[in-house]
């Protein structure tokens, strides 16, 4: 037990204001800012001892009637360990442009509203803490720890398991863990909101694995470098959160995983740029199953690394042709509506999409059919088939090559089915040839003086037509040779245009 008589007198001064909460600000008259970075020079007159303060918050001077009892202190530089691990300290703690020698231990402790602002430590560990109000760090430089209770990486934050009940306030922080975990906080849940905007900072890996953020996740123009464990710089997989602004210049130096996150609103990366390592293995954008209403994936230049989208599921979609990098994983993506951010006319046309899908690393029918459908549902019928045309122009390329000579046959004749006035034009050119070449050449009679008078463009489309018949084919026959070959071209004509036509028709039907 710290005795009175045994305080200096910066620690009496805490002492005595403690109980009524009156603010002690130990910086140098007219000085409201101070250079942090020189808190480790302080002397006498600015140096609060750790256990000081930790008496206080674990009642040696309490409240008096009347007051509300709260730390509140300004420029001091604390020295020793600030332990308060398992405690249950019923006041606020508020600490502005402080200086800590050595890092802060709240692990497992109650807490109503924690304040570090402006403030240098190395470290802070708060697994499995209660704050009854917000956890404020903004503009406050936190190194890494050796490592904490949950993680045997160097950590700078740590808040796995935590409850906040208000929000959690890093704007303007700097978080250094280069390599390591610059926020270890698998599990934490926020009431509020977590704003790491307007200069925030962080060395190392952000770890939101399973968190629950109410109000949300904003880093707007926030810069992730340095990533740790597997190159991550944003890790929210299974995450539930209401909203996700990672817009505005924000830069991640890693992946950004959001495998199975729920996002109740919208996930934003307007103007993003995220960058992995330079041999592009590990995706940039993991979205695996994700869940979000509103996506905006225009990228202020397209990541180097992939974009991993495959069972994911959004309502709306807004991208641009200019954001997407050369692979996008889209296999079972669904969404409801698109829109290209882009202007200019035609960037949305059915070729731009088609394009985006073929980024894809391999085939899958899945995509196509989902953009199909869009276009379906917008009344773009025709768009929806040409989209269907390039599906089976794709799973062409990935069959065997007599497969792959009937695909382009279907292709040239009938277009795979969803261009059929394609045979009519194949039958209008043979029919024009046929009619021409028999009209300037003498057929001879099967049998001389019976049958039907010779009409070149009647016989033409008897020998086109492979079923039937219009009496002219078996009552003429020619000498030559070349009328002859003809004749022949135009049958075997006739039988692959009906077989490619019904091939195809009958496919677009069954799968469409």
């Amino acid at each position: 037990m710290i005795s009175y008589a045994e305080l200096t007198l910066p620690e009496r001064t805490l002492w005595d204001a403690f109980p009524e909460g009156r603010r002690v600000d130990l910086r140098p008259a007219g000085r409201a800012v101070v250079d942090i970075d020189t808190g480790g020079r302080w002397g006498p007159a600015r140096t609060v001892r750790g256990d000081v303060i930790t008496s206080l918050l674990l009642g040696a001077n309490p409240a008096r009637p009347g007051s509300s009892a709260s730390l509140r202190l300004a420029g001091a530089r604390i020295t020793g360990s600030l332990n308060l691990a398992g405690a249950d300290v019923g006041y606020l703690v508020c600490a502005e442009e402080c200086w800590f020698d050595e890092g802060v231990d709240l692990l497992g402790a109650s807490m109503r509203s924690l304040v570090l602002t402006g403030c240098k430590l190395p470290g802070l560990e708060a697994d499995s803490a209660r704050f009854e109000g917000n956890v404020d760090l903004r503009r406050s430089l936190l190194e890494s720890l050796a490592s904490s209770a949950f993680n045997d990486v160097p950590t700078a934050l740590s808040l796995s398991d935590a409850r906040v009940a208000g929000g959690l306030l890093l704007n303007g922080a700097r978080l250094n863990a280069p390599g390591g975990l610059a926020m270890a906080a698998g599990g934490l849940a926020v009431q509020g909101a977590l704003y790491g905007n307007r200069g925030f900072h962080a060395r190392g890996t952000i770890r939101l694995a399973g968190s629950q953020l109410s109000r949300g996740l904003y880093l707007r123009g926030s810069r992730l470098d340095d990533p740790g464990p597997g190159g991550v710089a944003l890790d929210l997989n299974n995450a539930v959160l209401s909203r996700l602004d990672c817009s505005d210049g924000f830069t991640a130096g890693g992946t950004v995983k959001l495998r199975r996150t729920q996002i109740l609103d919208k996930v934003s990366f307007a103007g993003a740029t995220v960058h992995t390592a330079a041999d592009g293995a590990v995706p940039a954008v993991q979205c695996q199953h994700m869940q979000a209403v509103d996506a905006d994936l225009t990228f202020a230049r397209p990541p180097a690394a992939a974009v991993d989208l495959r069972g994911a599921q959004v309502s709306y979609l807004t991208d641009s042709a200019q954001s997407w990098p050369p692979v996008v994983a889209l296999e079972g993506f669904v969404y409801g509506s698109l829109k290209d951010a882009g202007v200019g006319e035609g960037r949305d046309s059915p070729g731009h999409r088609v394009a985006w899908i073929r980024r894809s690393p391999r085939y899958s029918p899945q995509p196509y059919e989902q953009l199909a459908i869009w276009y379906r549902t917008i009344g773009h019928d025709g768009d929806a088939r040409r989209v269907l045309l390039a599906r089976q122009r794709h799973r062409r390329s990935t069959l065997s090559w007599p497969a792959r000579a009937w695909g382009h046959l279907l292709d040239v004749t009938v277009g795979y089915g969803y261009r059929p006035w394609l045979a009519g034009l194949w039958l209008l050119a043979l029919s024009i040839l046929g009619t021409g070449v028999f009209s300037t050449n003498t057929p001879t009679p099967v049998k001389a003086g019976e049958g039907a008078p010779f009409q070149p463009l009647v016989y033409t489309l008897d020998l086109l037509i492979p079923i039937g018949g219009l009496g002219q084919r078996s009552g003429w026959y020619w000498p030559n040779t070349g009328p002859q070959c003809l004749v022949y071209v135009l049958i075997a004509s006739g039988w692959v245009l009906t077989t490619a036509g019904l091939a195809g028709l009958t496919r677009a039907l069954q799968k469409n």
